[in-house]
């Protein structure tokens, strides 16, 4: 009987554990973002920022732009800075943007909100995702040539090559945490050194730090993972049959507020992480 009691006890701990983590919605925009692909809060000043597209994910059509969202979800200004071509990934040092840009890497002055300068990335196809160290070293992914460049003092150079189904990136003090490698979650160190955090179920695209070698992991398709230091994973939203993908994620820490970009339903969420 014994026995029987503490079988009961364990599994009734790993249901516990498998299930300690979830979402729960806040809002969500009318769907009237022109496929939004990446979001990034900057709660100090009161703003989300929006990477828009346009009509492509990598067309030079001069109509892709950066809007602001406030917190609570309500539109700002969605022309903040326009004139850009299919921008994904942004990353804020002091008071500059750096956002992937197809084949650049867009400055912006955000005080300002305007295009400060614009560094082209040699021989880069399809720059994805853009992270920046507390240095101010920014690396961005490109996922066409599985390479990973790095701009310092606005120069740029190859950082990583080889690096299949390369996605999202997360500059974490002196690591690099990577969406690639195929269904991974990898970690470089200064050395350029990579190991294994987590293998996935999905390939990667946004890579948010909770704490305590944590991480969120969003897979395009409509699925967010909370993944474990110890490579554990377990899956906080799946929106898939509804079409409804989740790319690029930013996060609140303080709040415990995910952001999560759709794509082709022209909207973003806001969830509480609990």
């Amino acid at each position: 009987m014994r026995k029987y009691y503490f079988l009961a006890i364990a599994a009734l701990f790993s249901l516990h554990v498998s299930a300690q983590h979830k979402l729960e919605k806040l809002w969500e925009t009318d769907s009237i973002i022109n496929m939004p692909e990446s979001v990034l809060p900057d709660v100090k000043a009161g703003v989300v920022y929006v990477a828009i597209m346009g009509n492509s994910s990598d067309a030079k059509d001069g109509i892709g732009g950066i809007g602001k969202l406030g917190l609570d979800g309500k539109v700002i200004n969605l022309d903040w800075v326009s004139g850009l071509n299919s921008p994904k990934g942004m990353a804020i040092y002091k008071n500059k943007m750096y956002v992937a840009d197809v084949t650049d890497v867009v400055v912006i002055d955000i005080p300002g909100g305007k295009v400060e300068r614009t560094i082209p990335i040699a021989g880069a196809a399809f720059l994805n995702d853009a992270t920046v160290s507390d240095k101010g070293v920014v690396y961005v992914s490109d996922s066409r040539t599985k390479k990973i460049h790095r701009i310092i003092d606005n120069k740029e150079e190859v950082y990583m090559e080889n690096i299949d189904g390369i996605n999202g990136l997360k500059a974490v003090g002196d690591h690099l945490y990577i969406a690639g490698g195929g269904k991974k979650l990898l970690k470089a160190d200064g050395a350029k050194n990579l190991v294994n955090v987590a293998s996935m179920p999905q390939g990667g695209d946004g890579i948010e730090p909770i704490g305590n070698g944590d991480f969120l992991f969003s897979a395009w398709g409509g699925y967010i993972y909370y993944v474990y230091a110890d490579g554990r994973s377990e899956i906080l939203l799946d929106t898939h049959l509804e079409k409804i993908n989740t790319a690029d994620i930013g996060y609140d820490p303080a709040k415990r507020i995910v952001y999560i970009p759709t794509f082709f339903k022209k909207s973003v969420m806001a969830y509480q992480l609990k």
